[in-house]
């Protein structure tokens, strides 16, 4: 018997027993989740993350991610299911090795793929023979195997002879309590047969349903398609909203009333733009390797620029609503921001149209205060380092009434929204919360 044939003969037994030690690279929002998944069905998994303060809060039982709560997490260390470490050399004891790492855009809007290239370097390096390889980070068709296959081969990892190599994208969607990493469909595609047979049997282990498609390349354009999908009709209920305030129309009636159709018609919702680790990003991977064969994605860009103006129209709005409500100029104006993170009920500021806002109202000259039940803190980001450490304040009634105006950029189901209502003088709204809630506004409220 070839040795191929014996790794993935060995390996699917381990697999099919619960024996196989599984190792998740990146303990975020995706990596979390998933290592969580694999040790309650039966896998011991160790977590791998660079840095370090990630492993010793894990190890002490305390996650920091709400999907995966403390209390389980706690449970899963307690009975030796779930180890974190820094340590890269622990590749070695892994059979199956899944790659959960960022894939952000340069300065001028191309894929990043450093941390995928970084850490295929570091499981080439410190890996073995007869390992399963996933990637589940989001990026262009092509990567797994024109970027991760000839680095794992460079250090004599014939993928296919020695070790499989597979593509099975992450759908985690924080704050949704409804559909979690185990009940999420997973779309898995190999490299080859046997890579392929091996991802479906593991993800198989812990994953409702398992969706096999025909190739790496295939898996990778579906997460691009779903993303850009929401991308685009976010981008047309926004173009909407612009337009139809201009007529007098009410762009939430609309959506609503049309929604109530039962076919033909899915209802999006316009906001402040875009935010998160993925449909901001997403849809730009497949206009950068579209360029490589000659086609152009107009249609992406023309949807990714409407959602990059969105924070612009939205200051427009809040700058016309002050003067016309209390004759003062933006500059001249206290504004309180309600809601940081990029969506409701997570604490997930990436690419958040918040701080886009936040730091634009400032460069304006206001005074700018922000609450965010979820967000205690602005962390140091890349594009936004200047708001790095101002912290939430309070949401009082006399906060509340002492500001020019309240922005309401994310509609928490854990912010006082009555007390808003009750005592705003202006209220720009960009997620129509107030209404949906029922809420009359004693003071002026726009929408936005």
């Amino acid at each position: 018997m070839e040795a191929s044939s014996q790794w993935a003969e060995t390996l699917a037994e381990r697999i099919a027993a619960r024996s196989a030690t599984v190792g998740v690279i990146g303990l975020g929002y995706v990596g979390l989740p998933l290592a969580a998944c694999a040790a309650r069905a039966g896998f011991y998994v160790i977590g791998f993350d660079i840095d370090p303060s990630k492993p010793d809060a894990l190890n002490a039982g305390r996650s920091y991610v709400e999907a995966v709560p403390s209390s389980e997490l706690a449970e899963l260390v307690a009975a030796g299911s779930f180890r974190a470490t820094s340590d890269m050399g622990r590749l070695a004891d892994c059979d199956v090795v899944v790659l959960c790492v960022p894939t952000p855009l340069t300065a001028t809007r191309d894929p990043d793929l450093s941390y995928v290239v970084a850490t295929t370097e570091t499981v080439a390096r410190e890996g073995r023979r007869g390992q399963l390889v996933v990637l589940e980070s989001t990026t262009y068709p092509g990567t797994s195997d024109e970027v991760m296959r000839p680095i794992l081969e460079a250090r004599g990892l014939l993928v296919g002879t020695d070790t499989f190599l597979a593509y099975s994208p992450e759908r985690e969607d924080p704050g949704n309590a409804r559909h979690r990493t185990n009940s999420i469909p997973k779309i898995v595609a190999g490299e080859e047969p046997v890579a392929g047979r091996l991802a479906e049997a593991f993800y198989r282990a812990f994953v409702e349903t398992v969706v096999p498609v025909s190739s790496m390349r295939t898996a990778e354009a579906v997460k691009l398609t779903e993303n850009i999908f929401r991308a685009v009709n976010i981008a047309l209920a926004n173009e909407l909203k612009t337009v139809f305030d201009a007529m007098g129309i009410d762009v939430w009636e609309v959506i609503d009333a049309a929604a109530t159709k039962p076919f033909g018609y899915m209802p999006f919702y316009p906001g402040p733009g875009l935010g998160g680790h993925c449909i901001p990003i997403d849809p730009f991977y497949l206009t950068w390797k579209a360029r490589e064969y000659g086609h152009a994605t107009r249609f992406v860009e023309l949807a990714g620029e409407v959602n990059v103006a969105m924070p612009g129209y939205v200051i427009a709005r809040l700058e016309l609503a002050l003067d016309e409500t209390h004759r003062r100029s933006l500059g001249a104006s206290t504004i309180l921001l309600v809601g940081l993170a990029y969506k409701k009920n997570v604490p997930d500021v990436r690419e958040s149209p918040s701080l886009t806002l936040f730091e634009r109202l400032v460069a304006r000259g206001a005074e700018v205060a922000y609450h965010d039940p979820h967000v205690p803190a602005v962390p140091p980001t890349r594009k936004h380092g200047t708001l790095a450490g101002r912290t939430s304040v309070p949401l009082t009634a006399e906060a509340v009434a002492a500001a020019d105006a309240v922005l309401i950029a994310t509609d928490h189901d854990a912010c006082d929204w009555a007390l808003v209502a009750e005592n705003a003088r202006l209220v720009v709204d960009t997620r129509n919360v107030l209404r949906r809630r029922g809420l009359t506004a004693r003071g002026r409220l726009v929408l936005a």
